[in-house]
C-alpha cells in the first residue's frame, strides 16, 4: 500500500509541471460553478495563462468577507457545497484571527494526504521499522462551534483533523480524542503525560515546542533520566509548525537512542506543503499532486505584503530558480485562489523541486536595511548555541529605532532552557555570525554606525508561556513570532518580565 504510493512520488523527478497543470485543471473544473469561478471565468480557462488574466491574487483582507458568508451557511462561494470546518490561524492587522476554510475535499487531498505520505517516505528509509507495532502519540488543539451552526466546527487545525479522522486511528493514538481536544493546555499537558506514560508509543507528531513541554511532563511522572527508558520503542518525531533548529539539541539531550528519527513536514491551516523524504537533506520534497496549485512571487529577503499590490513578477513553479527567495501563493481545494500565503521559501533542487523554509513575509526585521530573516536568525542562533554550549528555548527580536544617545540596534529577547556562562559572549557570537550570514546586515553594523551592536535581554522562565497564556494563544499550532519590524509584541512581553 505505502509502496505502491511511494512509486507514484517518483514521479516527482520528471514531472513537476504536468502533475501542477494536472492540479490546477482539477481545480478549475470543481469551482467553476462556485461564485468566485462565475466571476472569474473558470469554465473557459483552457491553461495556466487563462488562470492568471482572470483571477488576481489575494491576501486575507481580499476574501474574508466571503469566508464570513461561507461561516455563516452560504454555500458555492469560493468552493462548492457548504464547508463546515474553519481553521483558525494568527490574525492579520486588522484581525485577531483568520479563519480558514478546511473543504472535505481539502482534509482528503492535502492534509491527510500529507499524513499519509509521512509514514510512506518514513518506511522507505526506514524499511526495518516498527512504529505499527505500538501507538502514536499525536498532539492537537481545540475547536468549538462556528455560529453555532450544526455540524460547523472553527478551531485549530490539528483540532479539525482528529476530529474527522477515520474512527480506527483512535484505536493506535494516544491520548484519547477527549483529551486531544481539551482547550486549557496545561490541563491537557498533565493528562497526555499520564494517559501516555504506560502505553507503547512509537512515534510522536507535533509541534517542538508544544511536544517538549509534554516530553518533561512525562519524565516528571516517570522519574527517569532518558525517553526511551520510557518508551524504549520510540522511533521517530514527525515535527512541524516551527524551525526545529533552536530545539534539536534538547531533544538530543532527552532521546539519546540511536534509533530515534526526525523528520520535518511543512502544514499549516491553508494546506500541506512539504515533507523531508532525505534524512540526510534538510531540505523539504515540494508535494505536487495534492489540492494545491503553487505560484510564486520572487521578493527581496524582507519582502511587505507579498504580491498585495499586484505589481509583483508571479511565476507558477516550472519557471523557479534555486537560490532565489521567493514568497508562495496558493489555490487550494478548499477555496483559497491565488492566495498570498505569507511564508517565504527558497528552492534547493528543480529535479525534484525541494526548498527550505526562509521565513515569513511579515517576519522580518528591515528598519535600518538590514534584512534580516528568520532563516538568518535561527542559523546565527545555531551557531552561538554550538559555541557556548547554551540552549534556546523560545526568543523574538525587534528594532530599537533610537535611543536617548540616538544610537539604533536590535533587541533580542531569549529563554533559555540552558543559558551561557556569559550572555555578552553569546550576544558577540550570535551578531558576528549575523553578518557573516547577510550582506545588508553586516554593511550597517560596519564601524557601528548605522546599527549598534545587538542587546541581548534574558528572558525569566515561563515568559513566553505566560505571554501566550494572556493572549489565549498557549498550546496547540500556536507559535511565537520570532521577529518583527516593529515592537507590539516585544514591548509587551517586556512588560511582563517586569
Amino acid at each position: 500500500m505505502f509502496a505502491r504510493r511511494v512509486k507514484n512520488l517518483e514521479r516527482y523527478q520528471t514531472q513537476g509541471e504536468q502533475l501542477q497543470r494536472q492540479v490546477l485543471t482539477q481545480l478549475l473544473q470543481s469551482a467553476k460553478d462556485t461564485e468566485y469561478g462565475r466571476n472569474h471565468l473558470f469554465g473557459q480557462a483552457k491553461d495556466y495563462d487563462d488562470f492568471v488574466k482572470h483571477t488576481p491574487l489575494n491576501t486575507y483582507e481580499d476574501i474574508k468577507y466571503d469566508i464570513d458568508r461561507m461561516r455563516q451557511g452560504e454555500r458555492d462561494v469560493l468552493w462548492p457545497g457548504r464547508v463546515k470546518w474553519y481553521a483558525k490561524s494568527s490574525g492579520t492587522t486588522n484581525d485577531k484571527s483568520k479563519f480558514i476554510p478546511v473543504s472535505s475535499e481539502g482534509l482528503k487531498d492535502i492534509h491527510y494526504a500529507g499524513g499519509y505520505d509521512s509514514v510512506a517516505l518514513y518506511l522507505r528509509n526506514n524499511p526495518q521499522s516498527r512504529i505499527f507495532d505500538g501507538r502514536a502519540l499525536i498532539l492537537g488543539g481545540s475547536h468549538r462551534p462556528n455560529y453555532n451552526l450544526p455540524g460547523s466546527l472553527v478551531g485549530d487545525l490539528s483540532a479539525i483533523l482528529i476530529e474527522n479522522i477515520n474512527p480506527l486511528v483512535n484505536l493506535v493514538r494516544v491520548p484519547k480524542k477527549k483529551t486531544a481536544l481539551l482547550s486549557d493546555f496545561e490541563i491537557k499537558r498533565d493528562r497526555i503525560a499520564q494517559e501516555a506514560l504506560y502505553k507503547n508509543v512509537t512515534n510522536i507528531s507535533g509541534v517542538p515546542s508544544w511536544m517538549l513541554s509534554v516530553l518533561n511532563r512525562v519524565m516528571e511522572l516517570s522519574g527517569k533520566t532518558h525517553l526511551e527508558e520510557v518508551w524504549p520503542n520510540l522511533e521517530v518525531f514527525f515535527h512541524g509548525g516551527v524551525a526545529f533548529t533552536p530545539y534539536r539539541h534538547q531533544y538530543e539531550q532527552l532521546i539519546t537512542s540511536p534509533n530515534m528519527h526526525y523528520m520535518e513536514t511543512y502544514n499549516a491551516s491553508e494546506g500541506f506543503f512539504g515533507l523531508q523524504d532525505d534524512p540526510t537533506d534538510a531540505s523539504m520534497l515540494l508535494m505536487l499532486d495534492y489540492g494545491v496549485f503553487y505560484e510564486f512571487i520572487e521578493t527581496s529577503p524582507s519582502p511587505s505584503e507579498a504580491g498585495a499590490n499586484g505589481s509583483e513578477k508571479v511565476i507558477p513553479l516550472w519557471a523557479v530558480e534555486t537560490g532565489k527567495n521567493y514568497a508562495m501563493v496558493i489555490s487550494t481545494s478548499c477555496g483559497l485562489w491565488r492566495y498570498v500565503l505569507g511564508d517565504t521559501i527558497r528552492f534547493t533542487s528543480t529535479n525534484p523541486y525541494k526548498f527550505v523554509i526562509t521565513g515569513r513575509t511579515k517576519s522580518f526585521i528591515n528598519a535600518f536595511g538590514e534584512e534580516l530573516i528568520v532563516d538568518n536568525a535561527e542559523q546565527g542562533l545555531a551557531f552561538a548555541c554550538e559555541q557556548t554550549g547554551a540552549e534556546v528555548l523560545e526568543y523574538t527580536a525587534a528594532p530599537v529605532f533610537m535611543d536617548a544617545n540616538a544610537k539604533c540596534r536590535h533587541q533580542w529577547l531569549i529563554e533559555f532552557a540552558k543559558a551561557p556562562a556569559d550572555l555578552q559572549q553569546f550576544a558577540t557570537l550570535l551578531d558576528q555570525r549575523l553578518q557573516v550570514l547577510n550582506s545588508d546586515y553586516e554593511a550597517k553594523r560596519y564601524k557601528d554606525i548605522t546599527l549598534q551592536p545587538l542587546e541581548l535581554i534574558q528572558a525569566r522562565q515561563g515568559l513566553f508561556n505566560d505571554w501566550l497564556r494572556q493572549r489565549g494563544k498557549l498550546g496547540g499550532q500556536n507559535k511565537v513570532p520570532r521577529l518583527s519590524n516593529n515592537r507590539e509584541q516585544i514591548e509587551q512581553l517586556l512588560a511582563l518580565q517586569k
